[in-house]
């Protein structure tokens, strides 16, 4: 019995990932592409203020820059440290982990095309919500603060200047370089991804509806949906699953009889699990941290709780508890021949990263390497803006988020020197 029920719960979880295998492939495609082409520069140019046009273009450049949470929330220091606004920091990295495209495809091939949109829709919602409550929650004189303490820390590297995106997309290098976020980005995740399929996997398929109603008040209408709200974060804060892993775990909390508010509130909180509070305090202090987790929660829930009673107002609300994407399995069905392109592209964009030459990095004219790969998660980094570094011996290693570093310092403590 207990067997059966392992192997049943590992089947359930490799089905959800067959069915999501071409989106993640074409997802984080996508994303290298644009994170080659758009310069860590450039976004920081635009992050000045929290002005309504400025957090519009805040979010358009964070859902084209997916991270996992961690990468994310370093970036987004990093960033802030150099002179961006606070609250469209916060906002960049909301929009990195919540608005990208290999998440909403995921969300619509695990839970149905009404949490696709209700995502992209509550995640609009959640960052109206937070421009207006961050700037007058968390005083200046406390982000000023904590900005001249991580100014220290900021390297002044000179941001690469090389040729321009039009003229980069047309050589291979710069097809190298992007095929280069995909790879890393893939790799940082990996872990992410695994334990949230597996997770899910044995949620589904062991995990009785019952328990989940036992959390979950079910039937009082309106105060049953508050209660999912507010309680899916807490779930996300100690399940310690974070960015697209959180998905195949939603799936089942679905089917498990949570309302559909309470499942997107629990896909947006992957930005305050545990580690991630943790890391918050280090980068900006005890008292920012915990009104960032009050408005984080506050938004999140709202922004749920409202899209719930929009898909509702327009009769699209799925019946609580359906599993409304069946699962497909190997054979004569577009999910197999869309599974067989991805993995062909994947080889391609593999053979595109294992041959770039790194002299030529970027440009093809023989510019320096304006790139390097974190040892710890293999995210690539761009070495101006690198959240973090570390001098091993004469070599300067580059890090995609203090977490890794510090990793990667108790592993080598007797070869590094911060």
């Amino acid at each position: 019995m207990v067997l059966d029920g392992f192997a049943h719960g590992i089947a359930e979880g490799w089905w959800m990932f067959f069915d999501t295998f071409w989106a993640l492939v074409l997802g984080f495609a996508l994303s290298g592409a644009v994170q080659a082409f758009v310069s860590r520069a450039q976004m920081q140019a635009a992050l000045g203020d929290h002005r309504p046009r400025t957090l519009a273009k805040t979010s358009f450049l964070g859902a084209v820059s997916s991270s996992c949470s961690y990468a994310a929330s370093a970036l987004a220091k990093s960033l802030f440290a150099r002179g961006a606004d606070f609250t469209a920091s916060m906002i960049f990295m909301i929009a990195s982990t919540n608005l990208v495209v290999e998440l909403g495809i995921v969300i619509w091939l695990l839970l149905g095309w009404q949490f696709a949109a209700a995502e992209f829709i509550g995640g609009a919602i959640m960052i109206a919500l937070l421009g207006l409550v961050l700037p007058r929650v968390i005083p200046r004189r406390w982000t000023d603060d904590a900005r001249a303490a991580l100014s220290r820390d900021v390297d002044d590297a000179e941001v690469w200047d090389g040729p321009s995106w039009k003229q980069r997309v047309r050589t291979r290098a710069g097809w190298s370089d992007a095929s280069g976020y995909t790879i890393s980005d893939l790799t940082m995740l990996r872990r992410e991804i695994v334990a949230g399929f597996v997770i899910g996997g044995f949620a589904s398929a062991l995990v009785p509806t019952w328990f989940w109603r036992s959390l979950f008040v079910t039937g009082h209408g309106f105060w049953s949906s508050l209660q999912n709200v507010v309680l899916g974060p807490f779930l996300a804060v100690i399940s310690f699953v974070c960015s697209i892993g959180n998905v195949p775990i939603a799936a089942a909390l679905w089917r498990g009889g949570i309302s559909f508010g309470g499942v997107t509130s629990f896909i947006f909180a992957d930005l305050i699990t545990l580690p991630l509070l943790f890391i918050y305090r280090k980068y900006f202090g005890t008292a920012i941290t915990l009104r960032l987790l009050a408005a984080f929660w506050f938004a999140m829930s709202t922004a749920s709780l409202a899209t719930e009673y929009l898909v509702r107002s327009v009769h699209l609300l799925p019946k609580v508890g359906t599993h409304i994407v069946p699962l497909t399995h190997a054979g004569a069905n577009y999910t197999t021949v869309l599974n067989a392109l991805a993995a062909i592209s994947f080889g391609v964009l593999y053979w595109l990263y294992r041959t770039r030459t790194a002299g030529a990095t970027g440009s093809g004219d023989g510019a320096v390497d304006r790139y390097a790969k974190d040892p710890v998660c293999g995210m690539q980094v761009e070495k101006a803006l690198a959240p973090a570094r570390l001098q091993l011996g004469s070599q300067t290693v580059y890090f995609c988020s203090d977490h890794c570093a510090a990793k990667f310092a108790a592993e080598n403590a007797h070869a590094t020197r911060s």
